[in-house]
């Protein structure tokens, strides 16, 4: 979805009512207009960098320095609650969603930024997946909503390396609320889950990659909410093929002393298996070729299985067994050894294709993050602060959800494509009155 391409006769009522309706959850009106500027700046095609300095450049050329200022104060330091305000563009948006189908999906992941210096929040030497590798960076993880026509983001946080959190100073020089220990990213996960459901989001199949599959609290706690997951795992999971599971806890002799044994146990002969060594084991006949989507170029298709088995993870610490759950093996006839691997609770009657369908949508929120990076600088903010972080970030996401709702409107026919820019955007003046003029004076050289 490229941003010039997504500019529509009428436009300026449209984005007016959007972000009107959105500022509602700003607080104090004196916050609207540095909002509605933020926004336009983030939304004007071009450009290197969506940093303030920029923003305030291109939508004030003639007031550089108060804007600037404005819209420091604005996204750095006003006091503004970004989740109440994520929550403002989630209700704008999902009607505009669910117009092309239900919620299908929700879709966890985390993203990377790459920093320099270790002064801003969060900032680490970890896995950066915008590089692929370890590096000095920020991590935030995010929830986003998603059915076949669109995902939208709807919570967004920060991950706090436990050098942070164990660091008050470096805490306090960033503005870190005290309410903010140390959690995981699959904690914080399980938290923007939990307050979803809480807020009555429609439900989704929760999708995530290993980072997080991989984590038995995490699973356990998407299925204690009463939600199916679909969860890539590594080969080196222990699991028991259909039919098996540990042992029922030891026996109390007679006239013995102390308790009796309440925990599952193994032997020697009856121990799980690595998923890579149990799906070496299964037969050819076992996969089955699966499409899921048309791609850029062809159908992607590939070669699946999907079997019944149990997670042993911990099992020899608990008194009942893991209830069976759905093993995804992708492993294309070209290459030595599988691909990739998923558990699922979803029901014994799902078939493969519902299952491969809903591992391989993953795909929609890195194209969130390519274009939230690309096209809207998610990835531009330099401040420092907790609360400058996590507004800018909202910021752009609501100017996400507003292309959404375009695009929607586009498809369904409410209104025809331009072949131009509007002048609103092209002339750096909000689309929100005709007669705008900067606020402030003109920056004194």
């Amino acid at each position: 979805m490229s941003l010039p391409d997504i500019i529509w006769d009428g436009q300026e009522e449209r984005f007016a009512q959007y972000l009107y309706s959105i500022g509602k959850a700003l607080g104090h009106a004196d916050r609207h207009d540095p909002f509605q500027e933020y926004c336009i700046g983030l939304l004007l095609p071009g450009g290197d960098r969506k940093n303030l300095e920029q923003i305030a450049a291109r939508i004030a050329p003639d007031h550089v320095c108060s804007t600037h200022y404005s819209l420091r104060h604005f996204v750095a330091d006003s006091s503004w609650n970004d989740k109440l305000v994520l929550k403002a563009v989630c209700e704008q948006v999902l009607p505009a969603i669910q117009r092309h189908g239900k919620i299908t999906s929700w879709i966890i992941d985390d993203t990377g930024m790459p920093k320099k210096g270790d002064a801003s929040v969060g900032v680490s030497h970890q896995y950066c997946g915008n590089l692929g590798k370890q590096a000095n960076c920020q991590v935030a993880v995010s929830l986003s909503i998603a059915n076949d026509f669109a995902s939208l983001p709807i919570a967004y946080q920060l991950y706090l390396p436990q050098k942070w959190t164990d660091d008050p100073e470096r805490c306090r020089s960033a503005k870190i609320p005290n309410s903010v220990g140390f959690a995981t990213k699959p904690q914080i996960a399980l938290e923007q889950v939990r307050q979803a459901k809480h807020e009555g989001i429609p439900i989704g199949i929760v999708i995530a990659d290993a980072g997080y599959g991989n984590n038995t609290p995490f699973r356990d706690g998407i299925a204690a909410l009463g939600l199916h997951y679909c969860v890539a795992v590594q080969k080196n999971i222990l699991v028991w093929e259909s039919g098996k599971q540990a042992l029922p806890p030891k026996r109390k002799k007679k006239n013995t002393r102390g308790r009796p044994a309440t925990r599952l146990r193994h032997t020697a002969k009856h121990t799980p298996v690595q998923i890579e060594t149990f799906v070496r084991s299964l037969p050819t006949s076992a996969f089955r070729s699966v499409s899921w989507r048309q791609g850029t170029k062809e159908l992607l298709c590939s070669r699946f299985a999907a079997v019944r088995i149990r997670i042993a993870h911990d099992d020899v610490r608990r008194s009942i067994p893991r209830s069976e759950e759905w093993l995804l093996i992708e492993w294309p006839t070209e290459e030595n050894e599988p691909r990739k691997y998923w558990v699922s609770n979803l029901p014994p009657t799902t078939s493969r294709k519902t299952l491969v369908q809903y591992a391989q949508s993953r795909w929609r929120i890195e194209r969130d993050y390519q274009e939230l990076k690309d096209e809207l600088g998610l990835d531009h903010y330099e401040g420092r602060g907790w609360r400058g972080f996590h507004h800018h970030a909202t910021l752009c996401i609501a100017a996400y959800g507003f292309l959404i709702k375009e695009k929607s409107a586009a498809l369904v026919g409410d209104f025809s494509p331009s072949t131009r820019i509007r002048q609103a955007l092209t002339r750096r003046i909000s689309p929100l009155s005709p007669e705008y003029k900067p606020r402030g004076s003109p920056c004194k050289t």
